[in-house]
């Protein structure tokens, strides 16, 4: 009895010990969530209004010459950039982006993938370990940019995306990523990067007409790539914002795990422990009556 007892004391102990470190793990991704959170939402309306702008002047500009990047071809070769965290205990959300992953590839690039033309560039290190391990054809060269969240440093894979579409490397670039709704709730979204997309034009509306000063090949040329790179910081911005909001979900649900198995274990403690002391009661009793015969 004194054994099992003994058992109990250190699982409750272990259990309490866990229980500080995700009290303390979601504290810390709370206080990074407010700053990510305040990041996405400031960025985004401008991201979003830049995006729709391109693709307007994609959508009237068809055929004309700077419009490499929106030109539509046989897609032959395949490169998702995969954005996911460089840590873990974030409930299933690196699980769901990589699930996405290779759901897009096997339903939608299938043929591509058998002749290994598609290709993952993974930012954060639990993708890139992950297709590493599973034996697909993965890049690392961006798979520490959560070190340093910089444009600058988002830049760069943008550019060398765009690059690599532009020397055909490449005939299609797609984004998965997780978008921040809340920090309880993610979307996890596949989202083409390039070509860039065009606006679906509703059966009786006409195009939108614009005045552009200086020239339209200028201002396509100045403003195509800019509008690309800050499409991708976007996206990394709202994915560190999910992530940040998925740990502190995932280590607030662990806590009160931990509280319930505590509850649980306290109660069979107490209830061995009276076990115990009726026995040893039961004893002394049984040896004073037999003293007493």
């Amino acid at each position: 009895m004194a054994g099992q007892l003994k058992e109990v004391r250190n699982r409750i102990k272990s259990i309490q010990n866990s229980q500080q470190i995700t009290k303390a793990m979601k504290m810390v991704s709370a206080a990074k969530l407010r700053r990510a959170q305040d990041a996405i939402i400031q960025m985004r309306p401008y991201a979003q209004k830049l995006q729709e702008l391109l693709s307007n002047i994609v959508s009237n500009s068809e055929g004309e010459i700077g419009m490499d990047l929106a030109a539509e071809r046989p897609v032959e070769k395949v490169l998702l950039v995969v954005i996911t965290s460089d840590r873990g205990l974030a409930g299933a959300y690196n699980a769901n982006l990589i699930k996405l992953a290779k759901a897009t590839i096997r339903d939608k690039y299938a043929s591509q993938n058998a002749k290994g033309n598609v290709t993952i560039w993974s930012i954060g290190k639990k993708g890139f370990e992950h297709f590493q391990k599973n034996n697909f054809k993965v890049t690392e060269t961006y798979k520490d940019i959560f070190l340093s969240l910089t444009f600058e440093n988002v830049q760069a894979c943008a550019q060398a995306a765009v690059k690599a579409f532009e020397n055909k490397e490449f005939d299609a670039v797609e984004i998965v990523y997780s978008q921040f709704r809340n920090a309880a709730t993610q979307s996890f979204v596949v989202e083409r990067f390039l070509p860039i997309p065009k606006v679906e034009k509703k059966q009786g509306t006409s195009n939108v007409d614009f005045i552009f000063e200086p020239s339209k090949e200028e201002l396509v040329a100045e403003l195509m790539p800019k509008i690309l790179n800050t499409q991708l910081y976007k996206a990394v911005l709202d994915a560190n914002a999910s992530e940040h909001g998925a740990r502190m979900t995932a280590m607030d649900k662990a806590s009160d795990n931990a509280n319930e198995l505590l509850k649980s274990l306290r109660l069979s403690y107490n209830r061995a422990r009276q076990a115990a002391i009726t026995t040893e009661l039961t004893e002394i009793v049984s040896g004073a009556a037999a003293l007493q015969g």
